[in-house]
């Protein structure tokens, strides 16, 4: 029952704005499961749910690690805006040089933002290497990064 409950709390979040337990628990109710309050709380803190920015300064729950593609987005323009000195590449491969300590900050916004072009990145103390799929996509890289850099 628990995991069929547990699997139900995830569906409901990913289908509907969840604010508050208390919406959770009616959620749930109205699927069949009967709960309390301590059982959607300790269901929360074992699925490890999260609570991520929604519209007008409001809150949801959301699964552990997710971040709402807006945020992922601007997460990834301000860390370039404010760490990017310089975007060069070779063949399918770009290089991104940082500020010292910076770079696996951004490697990871760049990762969390998923662009279908970028196999994955690699992070030093002030390098990343990027693997763009194809060569002939990297000039969309290019420009889709030095567009979030400017500004």
């Amino acid at each position: 029952m628990k995991a069929r409950r547990q699997r139900q709390i995830l569906e409901i979040i990913r289908r509907q704005v969840i604010e508050t337990q208390e919406e959770l628990a009616e959620a749930l109710r109205a699927a069949g499961f009967p709960v309390t309050q301590a059982t959607v709380s300790r269901d929360i803190r074992e699925l490890g749910l999260v609570k991520v920015p929604g519209d007008n300064n409001t809150f949801r729950y959301a699964p552990p690690g997710e971040t709402p593609p807006l945020r992922r987005d601007e997460r990834l323009k301000r860390l370039l805006r404010s760490s990017v000195q310089l975007i060069d590449y070779s063949e399918n491969l770009v290089v991104v040089k940082t500020l010292p300590g910076e770079a696996q900050g951004v490697a990871s916004a760049i990762d969390q933002v998923a662009w279908p072009e970028i196999i994955g990145t690699v992070a030093g103390d002030d390098t990343i290497l990027i693997v763009v799929k194809r060569k002939k996509l990297v000039p969309a890289v290019l420009q889709r990064l030095n567009e979030l850099a400017r500004g």
